[in-house]
């Protein structure tokens, strides 16, 4: 798997964990000396949050003196949680890290150590290219945990009892497929719009079929919507919301909270797809009633249209990872260090179910379905950044939350453009 395509889009990624704790920076020095890292992650329950701790209990072991504070919030709350710490200069020594206009943000605003120097040669051959995903002006801010493309996680159970037989492979196709789901008694597709995110990447993967590359990449420039190709993705969306492919109360469905969101409903089999990043299997895992993997869950790439300028197979993605506050303590470093090491990396991929980026630790993956995601990232021609995280947390923000407005009735497709357009101007 080549990490390095997940910076096609522009110069970084991430979605994300991280935990807490007292959100002070420590005593600063070295290891061996009497120090406090205080670490957020977003990992609630199961085995993620068992693997931060086992990982925090390592490395206080290896490390005489260092210990590490651990708090877990909920994957919704932590950009806004972590954006008030960040600008109260009250924040954590470790936390997720967004990469694109959100990770250059927080650079400009000084608020994220600069690694460039301090990442071993063990590091840097492990994560190789993803850790471009960091990168801001050619400096490092952190490390790659897992590169996530995206796609349309399916249950094959379901597909064959409604007598789908091949997976689609157009949006027309989607739509034929849909109505067969409902035929035999399934809601087609599952959507957490409650959380707004989920939705929005309804229309990401529109543009991304619309809308050149370079459209995309200039955008993250701008931060504003001036190509026809942003309205004309609106309007698929429209087309394609009309022909009722969503749960029933999708506007009210949370995405991965309980056996009733987005997530849960798949995992149930009361809705037979979700579009969703790569740490999808591990979500699902938690909530089918055994809190098993779901033994029939299979992937397929986001459908093509007809006439968009976005080059055939390209994929939207990401990357977790994990960066230090500026005025973390030394050892900080040191951390993030460990938690990229091949073992380590192990760990995580199978504690999440999802695809490491240290490329020596990617053979532990095991699940069809990311087996799936990882041969259609391979044969990408490029992937394209979350366009939330590429054009920062305020257009991000309001693009997430015009997708939402459209889909609920009180929009329409020129006001997605009209609300990334104003907000790039509000800053």
């Amino acid at each position: 798997m080549n990490a390095k395509k997940l910076l096609a889009g522009t110069a970084a990624l991430t979605l994300g964990a991280v935990s807490l704790a007292a959100c002070s920076g420590g005593d600063g020095g070295d290891s061996g000396d009497a120090t406090t890292l205080s670490f957020w992650h977003n990992s609630t329950t199961g085995d993620g949050k068992a693997y931060w701790e086992d990982m925090a209990a390592q490395f206080e072991e290896a490390n005489p003196g260092v210990t590490i504070e651990i708090q877990a919030i909920q994957n919704e709350d932590m950009d806004g949680k972590l954006q008030t710490a960040l600008n109260a200069g009250d924040a954590p020594d470790v936390f997720m890290a967004r990469g694109g206009g959100k990770l250059a943000d927080t650079v400009a605003a000084g608020q994220v150590m600069d690694i460039s120097d301090a990442i071993t040669d063990e590091t840097r051959a492990g994560l190789g290219g993803s850790l471009a995903a960091f990168e801001v002006d050619g400096k490092n801010y952190g490390v790659t945990s897992s590169v996530l493309p995206e796609g349309i996680f399916y249950s094959q159970d379901l597909f064959d009892a409604a007598g789908i037989t091949e997976t689609p492979g157009t949006i027309d196709e989607l739509i034929d497929a849909n109505e067969k789901l409902r035929e035999s008694g399934v809601e087609p597709i599952a959507v957490g719009a409650k959380d707004a995110w989920p939705a929005a990447h309804w229309y990401y993967n529109f543009a991304l079929r619309e809308c050149s590359q370079d459209v995309m990449n200039a955008a993250a420039e701008t931060r504003s919507f001036e190509d026809d190709c942003w309205l004309r993705a609106s309007e698929d969306l429209q087309d394609f919301v009309e022909t009722d492919p969503f749960n029933s109360g999708f506007l009210t469905t949370s995405a991965q909270q309980g056996a009733g969101s987005s997530a849960g409903l798949l995992a149930n089999h009361q809705a037979a797809m979700e579009l969703m990043g790569g740490w999808n299997p591990g979500v699902i895992a938690s909530l089918t009633p055994d809190e098993q993997p779901l033994a029939d869950l299979a992937l397929f790439p986001f459908p093509e249209i007809s006439g968009g300028d976005g080059a055939p197979g390209a994929i939207m993605g990401g990357a977790d990872g994990y960066a230090c506050w500026v005025n973390a303590p030394d050892i900080c470093v040191d951390f993030l260090n460990f938690i990229s090491t091949k073992e380590a990396q192990e760990g995580y991929a199978e504690a999440f179910q999802t695809i490491p980026a240290n490329v020596d630790a990617q053979g532990v993956v095991t699940d069809p379905a990311l087996q799936d995601l990882a041969a259609a990232y391979a044969e990408a021609p490029y992937v394209m950044l979350w366009l939330d995280t590429m054009y920062g947390q305020n257009v991000g923000n309001a693009l997430n939350l015009a997708v939402v407005d459209m889909l609920a009735g009180n929009g329409s497709p020129e006001a997605i453009v009209q609300a990334v357009n104003d907000a790039a101007l509000r800053g």
